[in-house]
């Protein structure tokens, strides 16, 4: 029963944070541990101004079925496959507020489905970022950061010569969200680090659209479209082996309402519908390696383990780490 499972899921989720907080609550606070950051959680504001963080991201997707609306796995086929890079730019504006942006691009195929015609680049989203509370380790006091940010519409989704070609909604999105970061000292001299998150996103406005776009809409449509709301939230691990070598985890759940589209088909009727809403929970276990304080690699891989109206997903993937 998807319900039961579901429950069982947010019991594991607590019962991790009461655990992990009984058991870190009379540590010290760490020092001189290397990271490059966890594959999923985000990183808050630059330590100080005028650095410069670069971090590309290389990943693989790989269906291997699909979450039903009641949360049953079942085979897909064909699969839609994706190649990606996601590269993070990062500046320190001052020591507690940066900038940052993401470069996406994909590149997708599916048997029967053709490929996409070329390297597709995607949404661009830009955030700003406000430590707002400094960490104090002696007194057990986390760092905590505030992102706000748009994803400017800058990927393909109107007018596609086919679905291969979508990267993107057409619409302005805002996004906003909450971290919190504490170190810790445990076992003798290891550390771990904790970080929690809350994303939200909310389109600004619809976007126009025609003919085949990446809303679903076919060849005659003529009318309007805006993706539903969406968020993550979700929490890593890094526990350090030795100053260079680090394992990470993050667990995390994603939500989204469907979207909504009206207008006209090639027929002239009349279309008025939201898509289901979909949601999964996922999985990342990484290693991190750090030859220095500012550089370093993790290798993992996303695992989508459980949902509804989504896909049943395994995502290799691997970043380098670069502070300026």
């Amino acid at each position: 029963m998807i319900g039961r499972t579901t429950i069982n899921y947010q019991k594991l989720l607590a019962a991790s944070g009461v655990l992990l907080a009984f058991y870190v609550g009379t540590a010290r606070a760490a020092d001189g541990q290397w990271y490059t950051g966890s594959l999923v959680s985000p990183s808050g504001a630059e330590a100080h101004a005028g650095l410069i963080g670069i971090e590309p991201y290389y990943s693989y997707t790989q269906p291997i079925g699909r979450f039903a609306s009641d949360g049953t796995s079942h085979p897909q086929h064909p699969r839609q496959q994706t190649f990606s890079n996601s590269t993070m730019w990062k500046y320190g504006i001052t020591d507690h507020i940066s900038i940052q942006a993401h470069t996406v691009v994909n590149y997708g195929w599916e048997r029967g489905q053709g490929h996409s015609s070329g390297p597709k680049f995607g949404d661009f989203p830009v955030d700003m970022v406000w430590r707002f509370v400094d960490p104090n380790p002696k007194k057990y006091i986390p760092a905590f950061n505030l992102f706000a940010g748009v994803y400017f519409p800058t990927g393909d989704y109107n007018k596609l010569q086919h679905k291969q070609d979508s990267s993107g909604t057409g619409a302005y999105v805002f996004r906003m969200a909450i971290t919190e970061q504490s170190t810790y000292v445990i076992n003798g001299g290891h550390a771990l680090r904790l970080r929690t998150w809350g994303w939200f996103r909310h389109a600004l406005a619809s976007t126009h659209l025609e003919d085949v776009t990446s809303y679903g809409t076919g060849n005659g449509f003529h009318g309007r479209g805006r993706p539903g709301m969406s968020g993550q939230t979700g929490f890593s691990l890094e526990y350090g082996l030795n100053h260079s070598w680090v394992l990470a985890m993050d667990l995390a759940r994603d939500w989204a309402n469907g979207s909504r589209i009206w207008g006209t088909n090639a027929t002239g009727k009349h279309v008025d519908r939201i898509a289901s809403s979909s949601g999964d929970w996922q999985i990342a276990p990484a290693v991190e390696y750090s030859w220095s304080p500012r550089f370093g690699v993790i290798v993992g891989s996303a695992i989508y383990y459980a949902g509804h109206n989504t896909g049943v997903k395994v995502s290799p993937q691997f970043a380098v780490n670069m502070i300026y």
